[in-house]
């Protein structure tokens, strides 16, 4: 890999790995690698991509191995919380994929009614420094319990009273008799980069590609949407718009007293939505996916 490349760390498989790769198609950009390759090469622009896993990103990106890196913002605050680093990496947005909650979870014959509950018991979890925080947040003394995988199965081992781990529809949980019964953290996919300064070259290709994630993640709820309408109607139709900067109105042919009003809408547009534009005088209503946006 060349040295005036941008280097971008990923995760080399799972949900997190499919969101990112996603993202940089989204971004217009190809990636070629080998079948069972570590790294591949952008096409597009000069810009690197090294497959590791997740629980790496944080170290590669702060050891200056990558520029940036696409992670969890538990395995980033995670790693934030348990390493003692120099110069640490620093999340630079997020990304809105890959989304999931760190939760407590207790025996299902448990009646929880508060962190205190938790006093003096042992908590299973690959998540220490986010468990240790909240423990220490909620002042309460119990001891988390390292465990790297199958965390779920540590109480019915004796292992630990709960366990502290990532959940998203929770039948795991279920089927080893325990329930959730409090949310450590929220997480999503998050984009951090090194501390360090950049080079020009290297500096220029990052703010290229900042520009195109942030117009794909602009692009994701927003909607265009067109209509014909009265024209003593276009103030109050603007405001029904929702999230819209000022629309182009434009004149309708042989109707003077009709326009036509095109419009990018930034939220989500619902059925109630178009309801209340019908209701406020407009007719063929449009509303169209936008691909690509760039803000």
């Amino acid at each position: 890999m060349s040295e005036e490349r941008l280097r971008i760390a990923i995760q080399k498989s799972g949900r997190l790995s499919d969101g990112s790769f996603e993202l940089l198609k989204q971004c217009g950009l190809k990636i070629s690698r080998g079948k069972d390759k570590l790294y591949g090469r952008v096409q597009e622009l000069p810009i690197d991509v090294l497959l590791l896993r997740d629980d790496d990103i944080p170290s590669f990106v702060a050891d200056d191995a990558c520029d940036i890196g696409i992670v969890g913002q538990n395995v980033f605050e995670e790693d934030r919380l348990h390493e003692e680093r120099d110069t640490p990496a620093e999340e630079v947005m997020p990304l809105g994929f890959a989304r999931c909650k760190l939760m407590l979870a207790a025996p299902k014959e448990w009646t929880f009614d508060g962190a205190a509950m938790l006093q003096g018991k042992r908590i299973a979890t690959s998540y220490p420094g986010l468990t240790g925080a909240w423990l220490q947040q909620e002042k309460v003394k119990a001891r988390p319990v390292m465990m790297k995988g199958s965390v779920e199965v540590a109480p019915r081992l004796k292992i630990a009273d709960a366990v502290c781990d990532i959940v998203s529809t929770g039948a795991t949980l279920d089927a080893n008799g325990l329930k959730p019964v409090a949310t450590i953290f929220e997480s999503e996919a998050t984009l951090i980069r090194r501390k360090v300064a950049f080079s020009a070259e290297k500096q220029a290709v990052f703010e290229a590609l900042l520009k195109r994630i942030k117009g794909v993640i602009t692009s994701r709820d927003a909607k265009y949407i067109m209509m014909n309408a009265p024209r003593d109607a276009v103030p109050t139709i603007t405001e029904y718009l929702p999230g819209a900067d000022a629309p182009t109105v434009l004149e309708l042919a042989g109707s003077p007293d009709k326009v036509a009003i095109h419009a990018v809408c930034r939220e989500s547009v619902f059925w109630n939505t178009l309801e209340d534009l019908k209701k406020l005088g407009a007719s063929a209503i449009l509303v169209l996916p936008i691909e690509k946006m760039m803000v």
